[in-house]
């Protein structure tokens, strides 16, 4: 058994909560899949805490911002929890969208095929994480998981009596079992509606694999075979009548549910620790957005072209500048970013987590080229949005305009289904700007410069970023904004753009979680009085100790001082003007478009695109940073005027709650949330808060779908994505335009006739370059314009491109020597060995060795990988190698010296670590379960048990 699995089987004794789609009295796929992160991300911090010679905390609950904060990254609180939910998510579309294909489910004996999609799942994410592309990554494994998960479920590997998991479901060119053949019979009729004894004796007896058949459209089945069973099952009235299906405690076999549950919890964690032994802890902690610096990504899209030569040096010094002041503190960015561009060339895109790396990256930059004064800057913009993790902050340095305005609506696209923020810092030398201000330059080049700068403000404006307008010498001011702006505590209390501007007052709740609040102002001319709770007033024109005001270019930062309660700004100006007041705080939300579904299965299915206008809506938000906080109130506030939309709030628990709106509105809109905090140690008894989203929404009267693809492209074949259109309001001719950020080749239709009311079907054709390197990510979308531009709405996939992988063997370790001057005094004594590691399958290579225990150093000494050393202290007797070939397969090689440099058993401290990280976040667990089934000394005995197994590897 391999050590990876070590983990693994002490989840057989954890308990969860339902094993549908949905919540209820039973564990659903949610529920394992988010037991089963916790638990293996909490193992994985407390590893790399003692190979720190750190100490690890285990939180008295295994919740996401217990375990985040036990990580020292409470900062990763929203990002963990939105990468849980979009693996969640991943996994309960299956049922919704691959209800009737059988290998995804491991239905109708599909054995064979369930664990090919297992595996190809599997290296597809291993190949992603290679490439930081984590959103494909956790996309890709929650899909998988769903697959694994269900094999306890609808085979009868429980029946047989197994009480481990079956790793071979992820291990290649093994066997996961005794296939009954299609012609055996495997059940008999139940007896009534008790099917708890359906299952044939003498397949039981010889341990057959097989597993239930499933149609919602016929009753017909093999001869002889299993149903799964249940309502929406046809073939259980087909004898031999009734199910095996452990879905739920009120299933056929659901006596056997919480067994198939448990079992199914300790084989996502086998699955989830492959990964992690792939990856290397850091990286797979990232895949899951836990970082302890920052968890955004910091992206800078930068032009250069000859014109920014003046500017270049300044650009370079300040971007580094900003990377040295986060470089070891809580807003050290998790993923840096670069994609630099020219005329007609953009890209490539750098991506990288060394910050030394990126830094080399940015002083490679010249200016140089560029021809006509346009430039490519949102094609440029396209692919760092497309490259980039979810809620980056994107910077975009440029000094002219745009010759891709035509992208622009693919550019909105991806900053509503990624929610970015994109600041443009627009530069230029102040004789340029006396030139523009004299009229001196050509009449097109300022109709350009006057055009591209509403169209930088309309993309700022989606985006919740901002447009800044500085010159050479003020760059060094704009480190500061930088800075702030990109802080991964940083939460929205109001925003909102007027243009042209007007006279009005606002108003904003400051809570006693915020620090650090500020108002951002970007416009020429533009006055403002702020009145604080206690009413004093600040006018803009005569500052006092109330707040202190820094303007660089159009750009004013005012910071306020703490004051508690309700703020109000009167805003008094004679331009167009941007407003957005931030602070720090831990309490945030983030939230999804959700359709209810309201038939036999229920639940929600997600909309990622533009939802529907006038009709009704419901919105999914989740809380994060406090318990004693609740929402009260969600509205849909317009982005550029005064209209709000208000919606009915059900609270649904854990933070969780369900807004439903009567008509989406026709106007650009935020989510505004408010609330209150129960808890307050102010004088009230509940104090108000308040939270706003930061991209501009619409909704749209054409519904884009496109086919669940596999999200996977193979160089040098065609991938066809079909896709379907449908209007509720007027037919005609809509234009199709599809763009990929790769630049990969791709045909499609330019139209497609709708009727009134009507709908109609297409595809796309995209083919990746036979040379394309495993793990690139590609991001096609679609987008469907209505006759006249009137309305549009679109599709974003996201795809990864997977070489054909064939060897799925693991890499082999030889110990060639150990040495050892180990004494009684062992700070005076180290020990050696030597290892000659290799990839089996012909054509594959070892890719890397690194370290997951042991306080010594590792030396390799050859280019190919295949020899290493390990040298350290007798204080530190153990090691743990982790060896990983070129298309993700892995091995990890333990080691161990006694006093007389002999090879054996892990030392005493090693098995106190060992039973710390693997034991401890179940016993946690167990003790704070609502459930009496934990039993906590039995759970103890069978930690042992394991951690027995697992030191017998390395014996």
């Amino acid at each position: 058994m391999s050590g990876l699995t070590a983990l693994a089987l002490l989840l057989l004794q954890c308990g969860a909560l339902g094993f549908r789609i949905l919540s209820g009295d039973s564990i659903t796929h949610e529920d394992i899949t988010e037991k089963a992160i916790l638990n293996v991300t909490a193992q994985v911090c407390c590893s790399l805490a003692l190979t720190e010679g750190k100490t690890f905390t285990f939180p008295s609950r295994l919740t996401a911002e217990a375990v985040a904060a036990a990580c020292e990254a409470l900062r990763s609180s929203k990002s963990f929890l939105w990468s849980i939910r979009k693996i969640k998510m991943a996994n309960w579309l299956v049922d919704l969208h691959k209800v009737f294909k059988a290998p995804f489910h491991f239905d109708d004996e599909t054995f064979k095929e369930g664990r090919k999609l297992i595996l190809e799942g599997l290296s597809t994410v291993k190949a992603a994480n290679r490439k930081h592309n984590y959103l494909s990554a956790v996309l890709k494994l929650g899909e998988i998981l769903h697959t694994l998960q269900d094999f306890y479920s609808h085979s009868n590997w429980v029946e047989m009596g197994n009480k481990l998991p079956n790793f071979n479901l992820t291990r290649a060119n093994t066997r996961i079992g005794n296939i009954a053949a299609k012609s055996r019979a495997t059940c008999r009729d139940c007896n009534g509606q008790d099917c708890s004894n359906n299952l044939l004796d003498d397949i039981l007896h010889e341990k057959i694999l097989t597993s239930g058949y499933f149609s919602i459209l016929s009753s017909n089945k093999p001869k002889g075979k299993c149903s799964h069973g249940d309502s929406l099952d046809k073939t259980r009235r087909t004898e031999p009548k009734g199910g095996i299906n452990k879905d739920s405690s009120a299933s056929s076999h659901g006596h056997l549910h919480s067994q198939a549950a448990d079992l199914a919890i300790a084989a996502t964690s086998d699955l989830l620790e492959e990964i992690r032994g792939a990856a290397g802890d850091k990286e797979f902690l990232q895949m899951m957005g836990i970082s302890r610096g920052s968890s955004k990504a910091l992206c800078f899209v930068i032009d250069t072209t000859e014109s920014m030569s003046e500017e270049m040096a300044a650009v370079k010094t300040l971007i580094c500048s900003i990377i040295d002041s986060k470089v070891g503190t809580q807003d050290e960015p998790s993923l840096y970013v670069l994609v630099p561009f020219n005329d007609p060339d953009f890209g490539p895109l750098i991506r990288t987590t060394d910050p030394r790396e990126f830094k080399t990256s940015i002083n490679s930059l010249s200016a140089a080229g560029g021809g006509d004064f346009p430039e490519m800057s949102l094609s440029a913009l396209q692919l760092a949005l497309s490259g980039s993790p979810p809620n980056s902050e994107i910077f975009v340095f440029t000094d002219a305009s745009v010759k891709d305005a035509s992208l622009k609506s693919k550019v909105v696209a991806l900053i509503e289904k990624t929610k970015s923020v994109v600041n443009f810092m627009i530069t230029s030398t102040p004789e340029f700007r006396r030139q523009i201000q004299a009229g001196s330059i050509k009449q097109q080049h300022r109709q350009m410069v006057s055009s591209d700068t509403r169209l930088f403000r309309d993309l700022a404006q989606d985006s919740g970023g901002q447009v800044i307008e500085v010159t050479k010498d003020q760059l060094p001011e704009v480190m500061s904004i930088i800075r702030e702006s990109s802080r991964s505590s940083l939460v929205v209390l109001l925003q909102t753009s007027r243009s042209p501007g007007k006279a009005e007052n606002l108003t904003f709740s400051v809570d006693e979680s915020l620090k650090n609040v500020k108002v951002y102002i970007t416009g020429t001319r533009v006055n403002f009085t702020l009145i604080d709770p206690s009413g004093g007033v600040q006018n803009s024109e005569t500052p006092s100790s109330v707040i202190s005001s820094q303007p660089v270019g159009n750009f004013q930062t005012v910071l306020l001082q703490m004051k508690v309660g309700v703020w109000e700004i009167r805003m008094m100006p004679t331009d167009s003007y941007s407003l957005k007041v931030v602070g720090e705080s831990s309490v945030d939300f983030f939230f999804d478009f959700v359709e209810e579904l309201h038939g036999a299965s229920g639940g929600f299915d997600l909309i990622d695109n533009r939802p529907t206008v006038g009709g009704n809506a419901t919105l999914m938000v989740t809380l994060i940073g406090s318990d004693s906080v609740t929402v009260t109130e969600v509205a849909l506030v317009e982005s550029m005027g005064s209209g709000q939309v208000h919606s009915s709030v059900e609270n649904q628990g854990g933070g969780h709650f369900i807004a439903r709106f009567d008509e989406l509105p026709l106007f650009e809109f935020l989510v505004l949330v408010k609330g209150q905090n129960i808890n307050s140690t102010s004088r009230r008894t509940s104090e108000n808060f308040q939270r706003q989203s930061t991209t501009s929404l619409r909704a749209s009267a054409l519904t884009v779908i496109a086919g669940n693809s596999d999200l996977v492209l193979e160089p040098g074949r065609p991938e066809l994505v079909p896709f379907s259109v449908m209007t509720f309001g007027k037919g005609g001719n809509f234009s199709i335009q599809a763009t990929n950020d790769q630049g990969f080749k791709i045909s499609f239709p330019s139209s497609l006739f709708l009727d009134a009311g009507g709908g109609a079907n297409g595809t796309v054709n995209i083919t990746a370059p036979p040379d394309t390197p495993s793990g690139t990510s590609v991001t096609l979308t679609i987008e469907v314009v209505a006759p006249g531009g009137a309305d549009t709405n679109y599709k974003v996939l996201h795809f990864i491109v997977l070489q054909l992988v064939t060897d799925f063997t693991r890499p082999v370790c030889q110990l060639l020597s150990l040495q050892s001057t180990c004494l009684d005094d062992c700070s005076q004594s180290t020990w050696e060995i030597s290892v000659l590691v290799s990839a089996v399958a012909n054509g594959t290579s070892v890719d890397h060795v690194r370290i997951r225990q042991g306080g010594g150093t590792l030396s390799i000494s050859s280019e190919n990988v295949s020899l290493v050393s390990y040298v350290a202290s007798c204080c530190s007797p153990d090691v743990q190698l982790v060896v990983v070939d070129q298309v993700g397969n892995v091995e990890i090689c333990s080691y161990s010296v006694k006093k007389t440099g002999s090879p054996g058993l892990f030392s005493t401290r090693t098995a106190q670590r060992l039973l710390l990280c693997v034991c401890m976040p179940f016993l946690v667990m167990s003790l704070t379960s609502e459930s009496l089934h934990y039993k906590i000394l039995y759970l103890l005995e069978v930690c042992w048990r394991t951690f027995q197994r697992f030191t017998q590897r390395y014996r």
